[in-house]
């Protein structure tokens, strides 16, 4: 068992390893990368949630879309054209800040096809996927809306093709069925308090990659489908005396411990930090350790791991 730690995050809460395992992106071969790996409070130099899968050298995969994911998007020399899903876990402003840019983005990335988005059904109190597009790229009430083209497909724009996931959505069901030969995404409800949320197992090849989001911990049948994750990434924004409103948000680190252990995952990447989880790191860690024997790494921006 081994924990790979940036000396910079735990010394200056930087937002770059000194030593990265891995240069992005790999010429050949599956990569997670690491966009945004902070939280909603621009307090830490890192940009809010974001994630990129690679494969053989092309963004294909990118989950969540937070503040500063664009800038990312581009330093990791990304592209717009080759993604083939994008997955918004929920509506937070620190999960789904940066879409709107990366979709001006991409009107210059001379992209053809349709792009698949997967995100939650609604709620009383937030959007599901279907109404967030309306109120953003609505043609008469959208905040963009001279982005429209992306509902329909008009203005050489790409069409988005949107898939709602909602608490009754079977988690086998492959999101990508038809429109990708080689990478299956599928999706289920976590709880995250009041807000839905939506985590994401992305299968490349003979790899199983989670993205947990943010979730408490609760659903039992989480780790069921997380089970043999080749990469488990969990969110620690919290620490362990955490008080029970961020509770019910938020994993405590040996919560997440015990559901990376309970899911069998080979390695968990934890994620998705905060100052107040950054504080005191090194316990945190130990207190997920305590309940996983599999390897835990830290994450920075930029960070990427070869599968």
């Amino acid at each position: 068992m081994r924990v790979l730690f940036c000396a910079a995050a735990l010394v200056a809460l930087s937002t770059a390893c000194a030593d990265q395992p891995v240069a992005c992106p790999p010429a050949n071969g599956v990569a997670v990368q690491v966009l945004g790996s902070g939280g909603p409070i621009a307090d830490d130099a890192r940009a809010s949630s974001s994630y990129l899968v690679w494969v053989d050298g092309k963004a294909r995969v990118m989950i969540d879309a937070g503040g500063g994911s664009f800038l990312r998007f581009g330093e990791a020399q990304a592209g717009f054209r080759d993604l083939d899903f994008m997955g918004l876990s929920h509506f937070h402003a620190d999960h789904s800040a940066g879409f709107a840019a990366l979709l001006k983005s991409g009107n210059f990335a001379n992209r053809e096809r349709a792009l698949t988005v997967a995100g939650p059904s609604g709620s009383d109190r937030f959007p599901g996927l279907n109404k967030y597009f309306t109120s953003i790229l609505d043609s008469d009430q959208g905040a963009y809306a001279y982005l429209s083209g992306y509902l329909d497909g008009a203005g050489r724009l790409p069409k988005l093709d949107s898939i709602e996931v909602g608490d009754s959505t079977l988690s086998e069901r492959n999101l990508l069925h038809g429109a990708s030969d080689d990478i299956a995404v599928y999706a289920m409800h976590v709880p995250h308090g009041i807000v839905p949320a939506v985590a994401f197992r992305i299968v490349v090849r003979d790899h199983s990659i989670v993205f947990a989001s943010d979730q408490n911990g609760s659903n039992p049948g989480f780790p069921k489908f997380a089970r043999d994750a080749t990469l488990l990434i969990m969110h620690m924004p919290i620490p362990e005396d955490a008080g029970d409103g961020a509770k019910q948000l938020h994993a405590i680190p040996s919560k997440i411990g015990e559901v990376a252990a309970a899911a069998n995952a080979k390695t968990l990447l934890l994620s998705h930090f905060m100052a107040r989880s950054l504080r005191n790191l090194e316990q945190n860690v130990r207190l997920v350790r305590d309940g996983f024997n599999g390897d835990v790494e830290i994450a920075a921006d930029l960070y990427c791991k070869a599968l």
